[in-house]
């Protein structure tokens, strides 16, 4: 890891929960923000928290991470660079969240399942959706 290299652990924004035992389940983007929306996995300690059915092993919740006023979006794999970030975002499929990093000043790397992502944008906002 780099100097400037933070894992997703030293990240408030993710206290209490596990990304990697969290699902991507679709990327989007809406005006100058990514959106991803994913399954959670909370820990105990998390707020939130409810102990799972029996069926069910873990507490997950529907939850989206935004990374609000995003400039830039490359699959790290892919040997061309798409400049419309919407283009980018729809052709990203979903899977097991692997890890996330900060890896520079604004500048963050996801992988999955769905692969290698690096994303310019502002820090990122967690949200857990309403479940009705």
């Amino acid at each position: 890891m780099g100097n400037n290299t933070t894992p997703w652990q030293k990240l408030h924004e993710f206290a209490s929960v596990d990304l990697a035992e969290s699902f991507a389940l679709s990327w989007q983007i809406d005006g100058e923000a990514l959106l991803i929306d994913i399954d959670l996995f909370l820990c105990s300690s998390h707020p939130f928290y409810e102990r799972p059915r029996p069926s069910q092993g873990a507490c997950f919740r529907p939850a989206e991470i935004e990374f609000p006023d995003c400039t830039g979006l490359h699959d790290c794999k892919s040997k061309t660079r798409i400049s419309d970030l919407s283009d980018v975002a729809g052709s990203i499929g979903g899977g097991k969240i692997f890890d996330l990093q900060r890896t520079g000043e604004g500048r963050y790397r996801i992988s999955g399942k769905f692969g290698d992502i690096e994303i310019i944008a502002e820090r990122p906002i967690l949200r857990l959706k309403d479940i009705t």
